[in-house]
């Protein structure tokens, strides 16, 4: 297998917008679940006649279930870099033909690979934060549910990885899971941490766990679709179909959230709804 393999020259234009408009349509009735969702656990609220506070509620579940998306690209972009460098690695010191211009890379590679990975997990925090602040901006999401949405994004490329080394190309993910392991430890327990801190994050896991498992429906339907149809190439590793698929919802999720269409049918009043969770 060649660094080429990792491209898909037969992608044409015609199946990349359908597998644009399935990715648009997935996001689509996502956004309608999460809509129903929030309507009927509003129905239990104390403040169930507040249609203000109601469409905030919903609003907010929304621009959260983008952030899962986000995140979920940046988390995956950090893997499919791993599998590709680690690759080009092995093909070099295979001793394979035509890579000679690699061979600096191979040497840098096996003395400074956890360093490198720590240099592409932090360039996959940038890469979230250009996204949801500049690119696609969720203003609506406050520090501690977007700081709990990239923990999950984190549990959700675990859940990936696991799938791919059970039913996909086996290749050596362990490294990535690790990382994103001790990303999550981290998160839960940190040095200045209460019991009641570590209770609240765990809540908060278990409140928008629902985004999680929404979104690895999302993904797992559309990389079973574009393999099945052909748009993604088997040949290739796994794990750049599945980049590729979340590139595809990430480019439906900034369509959506530019047309502002949720922002007109759940206008809020911000006074009346005040601030939301």
């Amino acid at each position: 297998m060649s660094v080429d393999a990792y491209l898909n020259p037969d992608f044409s234009n015609t199946e990349k917008i359908i597998f644009f408009l399935l990715a648009l349509a997935g996001i689509i009735i996502c956004n309608i679940l999460i809509i129903w969702g929030t309507g009927f656990a509003f129905l239990f609220s104390k403040d169930r006649r507040n249609k203000a506070l109601k469409n905030a509620k919903i609003l907010d579940s929304v621009q959260m279930f983008y952030e899962m998306i986000i995140s979920a690209t940046s988390v995956m972009s950090f893997a499919c870099a791993y599998v590709i460098l680690n690759h080009i690695y092995s093909l070099v010191s295979s001793g394979g033909g035509g890579y000679g211009y690699f061979s600096d890379f191979a040497g840098i590679w096996e003395e400074w690979k956890d360093f490198i990975l720590l240099l592409l997990i932090l360039l996959s925090c940038i890469l979230n934060t250009i996204l949801d602040s500049l690119i696609i901006p969720l203003k609506r999401i406050n520090n501690e549910n977007r700081a709990t949405i990239r923990m999950l994004a984190m549990f959700y490329a675990i859940i990936v990885l696991l799938c791919l080394n059970v039913y996909g190309d086996k290749s050596e993910y362990s490294p990535v899971m690790m990382y994103y392991l001790g990303l999550m430890v981290g998160r839960f327990v940190y040095f200045d941490a209460s019991f009641g801190d570590f209770l609240n994050a765990i809540k908060n896991v278990f409140l928008k766990s629902p985004l999680l498992l929404l979104g690895l429906l999302l993904s797992g339907a559309l990389c079973f679709t574009g393999f099945r149809a052909g748009f993604l190439l088997e040949r290739n590793y796994y794990i750049v179909g599945v980049f590729y698929t979340h590139l595809f919802l990430l480019a439906a999720v900034f369509i959506i959230h530019l047309s502002h269409i949720l922002n007109l049918i759940f206008r809020t009043d911000k006074e009346e709804a005040g601030d939301t969770e």
